[in-house]
């Protein structure tokens, strides 16, 4: 059978294509669908449907975009409710792509319309089932989404509805079928997934603890709940934007591909108070940057951060990016919803230096120099990891404050006296320190290489929480 996962692996997002015959179908597409139209004339085939497993909290779907493009229907399961034309579909309902079928299994569970779509070759051979966020591999979906939209639809309710739809509908199947999960290690919409992408349906039946054959509902709902952390603030946005529908990704790229001089980038900048948003890695942010600029650098999980610490998704933006990196920047904020990139500086931050205008810069110092500073001065330290990692092992007296909390435990930060940060290698410590000087701070220094280089020191840690560490 033809099927293909398209992984991106940023946001740990796979999609989905499959073709028969000169016609093929995309399941769960990212926003930017000129590679699904090339794959499908690749192959000369017509895109004849848009499967989507559920409204999606962590990204904004392409669904709309790759419809338009290509005149493909979009098809939800049972129960959605799209503010778009799209085909609703019955409990059990085949699609025909070619030689292949497609049959809707209602799964209500991470939502009330999560469906799960059983793929079906040309001898009538069950193949494999694309599962969305109901079954990923080693978990399950989380079923705390919904509420931040529907406020009924509890998370006890819907972790119910999803021990029914596994045992039900998930479980009786086959175990020679291929899980084909939305998500991978790495996305907020499960807890413990596996770095694997694909199962079979057996393996999962025999490993994922979900899916143990004599657990009660109630252990279930239990098991599900426990160790969740609070989603994201842009998740309930995305869900909003799916179920809607958005404005064309080729407008946003039109108005966001705008090059602007120095001069035209201050204007801008004042005119619209947008947030200067640099994407270089931290080491170049760290020794030059625009004033009251957030480094959040593509070179790591970007899209996730962005939605983490831009609190309005409406945020005008203005780019500072290497040279050829911003239509990349561009994409990866619309996947997430920021769709109001106002241009970017032509020529990137040398050409801002090189003008004469005011810098800002952070201070660092090496794993090393942060030994002889601790033994020495016994300075604060504060590391944004997130919770789970700060247990796992720190540094003896050290503050957890997790980056996605900052803006909340601004108080805890020290205004007179000087602090260390740290997060595991020097990613996510930028983010903070670029949000910290934005609001006034600057006594601190960043770790080169965070945690993972201290490890390598012999400076006293610990895998006990300290009493004085921040919850």
């Amino acid at each position: 059978m033809k099927v293909e996962q398209i992984y991106t692996g940023c946001i740990a997002h796979a999609a989905y294509y499959l073709e028969s015959n000169g016609e093929a179908a995309i399941f769960d597409p990212l926003r930017e669908v000129q590679p699904y139209v090339d794959r499908a004339t690749k192959d000369n085939a017509k895109i004849k449907y848009v499967f989507e497993t559920h409204f999606h909290a962590d990204f904004v779907s392409g669904h709309l975009d790759l419809a338009k493009k290509t005149g493909a229907q979009i098809v939800y399961g049972p129960t959605a409710k799209p503010g778009f034309e799209a085909i609703v579909a019955e409990d059990n309902q085949l699609f025909k792509i070619g030689d292949y079928s497609v049959k809707v299994i209602h799964t209500p569970g991470h939502t009330m319309e999560s469906t799960t779509y059983l793929l079906i070759d040309e001898t009538g051979k069950e193949h494999g089932i694309i599962t969305g966020d109901t079954l990923f591999i080693g978990d399950v979906g989380r079923p705390d989404l919904a509420q931040h939209v529907i406020a009924d639809l509890t998370e006890e309710k819907l972790a119910a509805h999803l021990f029914d739809s596994l045992r039900n509908k998930i479980m009786p199947l086959s175990d020679n079928l291929i899980v084909y999960p939305n998500h991978g290690a790495g996305s907020a919409c499960g807890k413990m997934m596996s770095k694997e992408t694909t199962d079979t349906l057996g393996n999962q039946k025999k490993f994922n603890y979900a899916l143990r054959a004599d657990m009660s509902k109630e252990e279930f709902i239990k098991s599900l709940l426990t160790g969740l952390t609070t989603p994201p603030g842009y998740f309930p946005k995305n869900v909003l934007m799916n179920i809607k529908g958005y404005e064309s990704l080729d407008k946003i790229m039109e108005r966001g591909k705008k090059p602007l001089s120095v001069e035209e980038f201050e204007v801008v900048a004042t005119e619209t108070q947008a947030l200067v948003l640099d994407t270089r890695n931290a080491d170049d942010f760290a020794k030059g940057y625009i004033p009251n600029s957030i480094n959040i650098a593509l070179d790591g999980s970007f899209a996730m951060w962005v939605g983490e610490m831009i609190a309005d998704i409406k945020q005008e933006i203005l780019l500072v990016t290497y040279e050829g990196k911003e239509e990349e920047a561009i994409i990866r904020l619309s996947r997430v919803g920021y769709d109001n990139a106002m241009g970017y500086l032509k020529g990137g931050f040398d050409v801002w230096k090189n003008s004469g205008k005011e810098i800002e810069t952070v201070n660092r110092i090496t794993a090393k120099e942060f030994v002889r500073k601790y033994s020495l001065e016994k300075p604060v330290v504060i590391d944004v990891r997130k919770k789970s990692e700060f247990d796992s092992q720190h540094v003896v007296d050290a503050l957890n404050i997790p980056l996605n909390q900052i803006n909340n435990h601004l108080a805890e930060f020290p205004k007179n006296k000087a602090f260390i940060l740290n997060c595991a290698g020097g990613y996510r410590s930028m983010i903070a320190a670029s949000l910290l000087k934005q609001r006034g701070f600057d006594n601190f220094t960043d770790v080169v290489g965070g945690f993972t280089e201290i490890a390598k020191t012999n400076v006293p840690k610990t895998n006990y929480v300290c009493p004085t560490t921040l919850l």
